[in-house]
């Protein structure tokens, strides 16, 4: 047997590519319907690799003066007392806390769900490389106390992240996680009677909640291969009084109204809605996109409250760093409907008169001026390397 056989290369693969799906869950993953010509496949035909010109992409991605638009001008503002906060009980019943890109702490009627929890300083399987935090979480994550569920979206670097996943390990929370996904958290060392993996339309039950998965339009991947092997979900969370849904990362189907009509109407969306570019349209919303699937979950009227994600912790596309805030408040105004606008880590009740609005992003955001003064002072400097151009996944975009 030749030195570099399969079984040597596996042990070699880095711990924070995982594992791949095998046994009982590869046929289990291999029976669903979701499952043909080898490959998870989308509701709705996506493109899942960048579109147009590769250089054409590393110009606009590398040119300077957007470049320096893609971080805030100033430290972006954390919340102080996220802790103190948190140790209250919510009056409604339900209260959420972004900690900053998809990671959010939902607290329905008595139990604690922590969505895509990224605790780490980059996206990325390596330490010294990859898309970089641009503020620091506002509270460590040992520090945030017992959760019940820990609901895992898709299998990407900035949605699964190892050292945040080994450190839940060692509590007695649940993972709730997408077909396939499993492989890689029991390689972290979840045990498997920890671990509740499902398709699309399955749901299970946690401390009296209901936890479905849900459909969602993306794509998967962690090593440098991506075999499609794992699935990607959005999430639908129903209490005995609160339902609330996270989005994931996706881009726009018609599936949300058909999400919306089974497991609606919801108090809180949390949307994706950063991130996007016209090299990916399919796999990303844009904000208005986000919009729009927030009025298709309720029901095509306004009903609840938006929370935008996945977007202001990581450089991880083209546009301007304040720009998703800008185009979520806007699309928000234009529909009618309401937003929650917190820091990272300001905790608010979708259902109070007091849930944060205000566009704090502005104080830090970076004016065209700024941006064209920045790049005259970055003359001369080395480009970033290929680890932190776009891309959660750092092999693969999206």
């Amino acid at each position: 047997m030749s030195w570099f056989s399969s079984s040597r290369l596996r042990s070699l693969r880095p711990a924070a590519f995982g594992a791949d799906p095998a046994g009982e869950r590869l046929a289990r993953i291999q029976r669903s319907p979701h499952f043909a010509n080898g490959s998870f496949q989308n509701p709705l035909g996506a493109r899942t690799r960048p579109s147009g010109s590769a250089i054409e992409f590393a110009k606009i991605y590398f040119r300077k003066e957007e470049r320096v638009r893609r971080t805030p001008s100033e430290p972006i503002p954390v919340h102080a007392t996220t802790l103190a906060d948190l140790a209250k009980t919510p009056a409604s019943g339900l209260r959420l806390t972004w900690m900053g890109h998809s990671s959010v702490l939902a607290e329905i009627d008595g139990r604690r769900v922590l969505f895509d929890p990224v605790w780490g300083d980059r996206c990325s399987p390596f330490a010294f490389a990859g898309p970089k935090r641009l503020h620091p979480v506002p509270v460590p994550l040992a520090a945030l106390g017992p959760v019940d569920a820990v609901v895992i979206s898709h299998d990407h670097y900035d949605h699964l992240d190892l050292p945040s996943i080994k450190a839940l390990a060692g509590t007695d929370t649940v993972f709730a996680v997408p077909l396939g996904v499993g492989a890689h958290l029991e390689r972290w060392g979840v045990p498997a009677d920890r671990l509740r993996e499902l398709d699309w339309h399955e749901s299970t039950d946690v401390g009296g909640l209901t936890l479905t998965a849900t459909p969602a339009r993306h794509f998967c991947g962690r090593g440098l291969r991506n075999q499609q092997h794992t699935l990607w979900a959005s999430w639908a969370v129903r209490g005995p009084e609160h339902r609330v849904f996270h989005s994931g990362d996706t881009g726009y189907f018609p599936g949300f109204a058909d999400i919306g009509a089974q497991h609606g109407p919801f108090d809180a969306t949390m949307i994706q809605i950063g991130a996007y570019a016209d090299f990916w349209p399919d796999i990303h919303m844009r904000p208005e996109e986000g919009v729009r699937a927030h009025l298709d979950l309720q029901g095509g009227t306004p009903h609840g409250v938006l929370l935008p994600i996945h977007w202001g912790t990581f450089n991880l596309a083209p546009h301007p760093w304040s720009e998703p805030g800008e185009g979520t408040l806007a699309a928000a105004r234009a529909a009618d409907t309401a937003v929650a606008l917190p820091i990272p880590g300001e905790p608010f009740e979708p259902s109070s008169d007091a849930r944060p609005e205000a566009p704090w992003w502005r104080a830090v955001a970076r004016a065209p001026q700024e941006a064209t003064a920045g790049a005259a002072r970055t003359c001369g400097r080395k480009k970033p390397t290929t680890p932190n151009a776009p891309g959660h996944e750092v092999a693969e975009v999206g």
